[in-house]
């Protein structure tokens, strides 16, 4: 189990994760989203040991992260922007990746080979954006990591590949119970793979949600009737946002579904449905529940 306990970091006096506490579960994917410059990459680098905190605990299975060599051999972490060393193939890479993990398996390795289809003999640095990021899913993969941590991990991968990719990080997830946390503003993509979901605004944890809870909570509902709605409506529900299209209101409510039907049925709508929500709207209507401006939000 992953855990940041009471976290804060500050640069040049810019603070930068401000009280955050953060539980990760082993064998869960979660997804960590937010706005930007709401602190996701600074909790990514002190998640993999990168950063140091100023104050409060990161810990994996109750052992500090930061200078722990034996527990960094057990995390894998794949950036925005994965870095290779200059001139190297994938094949050189390997080696030094060989060298540095004890948990390096060279048979996983070559089965991956006929999986990604890249010439490991080539220099990295002639691969295309999405082909470096492919060979970094190999390489990291083939360290078999207890703990694999994502910074926009799809960036540039063609939808193959993200099928490819995304097959084999549920598949390691399944049999071997690796704990991945990836952080992407593709929220499409957090959506389909992820099962637990923390939002970041500002620097702090504004929830952290079993994705199905979090769907549960908040629903999209279609109404119309056959005059004005009733005065009172909006007062017995808790409504994030609502609009008119033609004679037709839809509406945001965070709530019980159950409570939400029986209020709504009490009004007499000739139209009545709740629609299905994407993470996609969920994150934008709960940012703009604390005034984040929704124009602002880059998904």
């Amino acid at each position: 189990m992953i855990q940041m306990i009471n976290i804060n970091k500050t640069f040049e006096k810019n603070p930068a994760v401000k009280g955050v506490n953060l539980t990760i579960q082993k064998g869960s994917i979660y997804g960590l989203i937010g706005s930007n410059g709401a602190g996701k990459t600074t909790i990514i680098k002190l998640l993999a040991g990168i950063y140091k905190q100023d104050s409060g605990e990161v810990e994996v299975d109750g052992a500090a992260v930061y200078e722990n060599e034996q527990l960094k051999e057990k995390i894998f972490y794949i950036s925005d922007q994965p870095y290779f060393f200059p001139q190297y193939s994938v094949k050189q890479m390997a080696k030094y990746y060989k060298s540095m993990y004890s948990t390096w398996n060279e048979g996983r390795f070559q089965k991956l080979a006929e999986i990604f289809e890249l010439n490991m003999n080539k220099k990295i640095h002639t691969f295309s954006k999405g082909i470096q990021r492919q060979a970094a899913f190999w390489l990291g993969l083939s360290t078999m990591p207890d703990i694999l941590i994502l910074d926009e991990p799809m960036d540039g991968l063609d939808p193959v590949a993200r099928k490819k990719v995304k097959n084999l990080l549920i598949q390691d997830v399944a049999d071997r119970e690796m704990t991945i946390l990836i952080s992407s503003h593709n929220l499409r993509e957090i959506e389909d793979i992820c099962d637990y979901i923390g939002i970041l605004h500002n620097g702090s944890l504004l929830l952290e949600k079993d994705l199905d809870d979090l769907k549960s909570d908040i629903h999209k509902v279609q109404l119309a009737y056959k005059g004005d709605a009733p005065e009172d409506f909006h007062e017995k529900l808790q409504i994030l946002h609502c609009e008119r299209r033609g004679s037709v209101v839809l509406c945001i409510i965070r709530g019980n579904q159950g409570e939400i039907t029986s209020a709504i049925k009490d009004t007499n709508p000739v139209i009545f449905d709740i629609l299905p929500l994407t993470l996609e709207e969920i994150f934008i209507y709960e940012m703009g529940d604390i005034g984040y401006a929704i124009k602002n939000v880059i998904v």
